[in-house]
């Protein structure tokens, strides 16, 4: 893998993070057209640390509300310490479909764009009934934040949103797009960082030592860069802007991948 190819997946991950459109999907698409080779274990690492860009991009948008939680649960102030206790609800089945099916979850990463296309049709398909779920002000509650969890793991396969399937249920549940939005952001961070400190840990990181090590660099800054942008941008889209456009969007790629 070139410089070039890891900037340029690196630039996929950070713009499409954010968007209900499936990251790693476009990653999985990026690098077929990309025709990029590399080994296995550098390919799940790489989507690992474009991850892990993209959640440090999240932590420096959300960096007030993430302070003030951290205040708050110091302090334990209920509601605080409430809004922690369903982030770590929201975590409990992505991580145990990581921990049981690790093996299983890095041999969908194999560059099957059909695989792919199917899972931006049934992306395509929650975001179209979001769209039409009428919109309210609840909260997010504990049972919602368990069932939103479960969309969360759903999404580690590639082709299905997180971020799209998150706040589709969100929505679905009656959840304020606003508030499923912002709830969905911020509680891929303890996962993704638990992640990160599992490889540590398990010494999987030290194949950075074994490889070329500045496509890695390359594509952690595009993505850490890119992402930054357009987390805020993809904000204020996702608040405003009508589902079915991405489930147009996703529909239509879904298709291309699928007879490509």
């Amino acid at each position: 893998m070139s410089v070039l190819e890891s900037i340029l997946l690196g630039i996929i991950q950070g713009l499409t993070e954010f968007l209900p459109v499936s990251s790693s999907g476009h990653i999985e698409i990026g690098k077929s057209l990309l025709n990029s080779s590399f080994f296995e274990e550098e390919n799940l690492l790489f989507t690992v640390i474009l991850h892990f860009a993209t959640a440090i991009s999240t932590i420096v948008v959300f960096r007030k509300t993430i302070v003030s939680l951290l205040k708050g649960l110091f302090k334990r102030e209920k509601k605080e310490m409430a809004f922690s206790f369903k982030i770590v609800v929201s975590m409990i089945p992505a991580a145990l479909v990581g921990f049981f099916f690790e093996d299983e979850i890095a041999s969908l990463f194999s560059g099957s764009l059909s695989f792919v296309g199917y899972m931006l049709i049934i992306t395509a398909l929650l975001l179209y009934l979001a769209d039409k779920a009428k919109s309210t002000a609840r909260n997010v509650g504990f049972i919602d934040s368990l069932l939103i969890g479960i969309a969360q793991a759903i999404a580690i396969l590639p082709g299905i949103s997180r971020s799209g399937s998150t706040i589709a249920i969100s929505v679905l549940l009656g959840i304020d797009k606003k508030k499923s939005a912002e709830f969905s952001f911020l509680m891929v961070i303890p996962l993704i960082l638990g992640k990160i400190a599992k490889d540590i840990l398990s010494g999987e990181l030290e194949a950075l030592s074994t490889t070329n090590f500045l496509p890695f660099l390359f594509g952690f800054l595009a993505a850490l860069i890119s992402g930054y942008f357009a987390c805020n941008w993809m904000l204020e889209l996702v608040r405003r802007s009508k589902l079915s456009y991405f489930a147009i969007y996703c529909l239509i790629v879904g298709i291309i991948a699928i007879n490509s």
